[in-house]
């Protein structure tokens, strides 16, 4: 059985991680199916947003711990199996920013470790209420550092410490709090608000919300006079584009826009 499903759904490719046995832990198998499905999806320019989500009674617990202790019985004790898995983890989450695609998480269960990870790594994300997220690595002894990363980028350094040295998970109304997600919603209205969310979305000019992630991620990292100076060359680009010509046109005119994207 694949791990990975896509359904395409307009311009919406929706992935679901099939794999309900572990709770959609992030084996080395999965790691590999959502590596090369991003890698597609990065080329396919009828899609304009990607929704991923978790079959079964969890979103993602993070990695598979059974998965990770036969790692460790290598001569080495693991460790060049363990540097290369945190590498090829790492390497698709940092994917996930670089997709010209908004990517939304639809969350439900648990989000734990490298899945919460996963969550704060996602552009948005919508969750059940009832959704628990943590990073509760520390809980078996393995600080959660890479999650880390993501996590201390999503919400405030104190939370987020709380949450790494602690273990304890928070639920979807906290994380909406906090900023982890965008939105906590009823599980019967999840998958609803989801599709709502990205549809939003793909309605707008697939260049112009391109530019926008691209620039998004690069400013969030430069000093303020850095930043306005290179969206300011970003909105130049922007404004030549012949679409945006006509939907500025069109918001003059009061019609809809006619745009060739």
């Amino acid at each position: 059985m694949a791990l990975l499903k896509r359904e395409d759904r307009g311009a919406v490719a929706h992935l679901t991680m099939t794999s309900p046995s572990n709770l959609n832990a992030l084996s080395d198998g999965m790691l590999a199916a959502i590596q090369e499905e991003f890698d597609r999806l990065a080329e396919d320019r009828s899609i304009r947003v990607i929704v991923i989500a978790g079959d079964g009674r969890a979103f993602c617990p993070g990695h598979d711990l059974k998965e990770m202790t036969r790692g460790r019985a290598n001569e080495d004790g693991g460790a060049a199996y363990f540097a290369d898995l945190f590498a090829r983890c790492s390497t698709m989450m940092q994917t996930i920013p670089r997709l010209p695609q908004p990517v939304i998480a639809q969350v439900h269960g648990i989000a734990a470790a490298a899945g919460c990870q996963l969550v704060a790594s996602c552009d948005m994300a919508v969750a059940a209420e009832g959704t628990r997220f943590g990073v509760n690595g520390v809980n078996i002894g393995l600080f959660c550092s890479t999650p880390m990363v993501a996590l201390s980028r999503n919400i405030p350094r104190k939370q987020a410490f709380e949450m790494l040295t602690t273990g304890s998970f928070i639920d979807a109304a906290r994380a909406a709090e906090l900023g982890l997600i965008n939105h906590a919603v009823p599980e019967a209205e999840l998958a609803t608000k989801t599709a709502e969310l990205a549809d939003l979305v793909a309605s707008k000019l697939g260049s112009a919300v391109k530019i926008g992630k691209q620039a998004f991620y690069e400013q969030i990292q430069m000093p303020l006079e850095a930043a306005y100076a290179y969206t300011g060359e970003v909105m130049v680009e922007n404004m030549m584009h012949r679409d945006t010509v006509e939907g500025i046109q069109a918001f003059i005119d009061k019609r809809d826009p006619e745009w060739t994207q």
